[in-house]
């Protein structure tokens, strides 16, 4: 099967918002969804507070490599139609695992940035910040289809440094499409949080862009 490797972001857990993996199988799309260090059922309360934002996504990110090479056809999944998504703090990691050389086909992320210089995290711990924050390495960025999906009145991540990155990544993409769906208010808390009301429309919107750029054939 095609597959989405799924981030979630600070605080929160790999069981969380079951109705975006609910849709994703329903359109025949696997889901490796991980809890993020320090998280879920490897909880560590100190790790998951905002100025270990920076340490969390370096421990993803050194993750990434065992976990995609432990993953492949004796698990039933294509490893040339796999994806890579995240919310938040997880998309953060996403959008720096793309500056790193990759196989992935297609990357969805919501209510992050790749612009992190007016992050709290990041100006808790500018030297990770730094070494990781991808509007500094597009240089190293490898052309993939990607979606991101934000509130226009996020308060923790500005739609604006998201805009900007996108804005930035549209001239290193290739002929590969960067779209922003904006939402102009969710209801959701922080205007951050699962985006609210429209909860449905991202996750049909996610799940319509990956099988499309993965190649999936839409049920009769």
């Amino acid at each position: 099967m095609p597959w989405l490797l799924w981030m979630h972001g600070r605080t929160a857990h790999k069981e969380l918002d079951n109705g975006r993996y609910l849709r994703l199988l329903r359109a025949d799309v696997a889901t490796v969804a991980i809890d993020l260090p320090g998280h879920g059922e490897r909880a560590v309360p100190e790790w998951q507070a905002s100025e270990r934002t920076m340490e969390v996504a370096e421990a993803a990110l050194a993750e990434l490599r065992p976990l995609l090479h432990a993953l492949g056809p004796e698990h039933g999944l294509d490893p040339l139609r796999g994806a890579i998504g995240g919310m938040s703090l997880g998309g953060m990691v996403t959008l720096a695992a793309l500056c790193r050389p990759h196989r992935f086909r297609a990357a969805w992320v919501e209510a992050t940035t790749g612009d992190w210089s007016h992050l709290n995290g990041a100006t808790h711990d500018p030297a990770r910040a730094d070494a990781m924050e991808p509007a500094r390495h597009l240089d190293r960025w490898t052309p993939v289809p990607l979606l991101a999906i934000h509130s226009e009145l996020d308060e923790w991540i500005p739609i604006s440094d998201q805009r900007r990155f996108l804005d930035r990544v549209r001239g290193v993409n290739g002929p590969s499409p960067v779209e922003l769906l904006a939402f102009a208010r969710t209801g959701a808390p922080h205007e951050h949080i699962g985006f609210g009301s429209c909860a449905p429309q991202a996750k049909e919107a996610g799940v319509a862009f990956l099988t499309r750029h993965l190649g999936v054939r839409p049920h009769p």
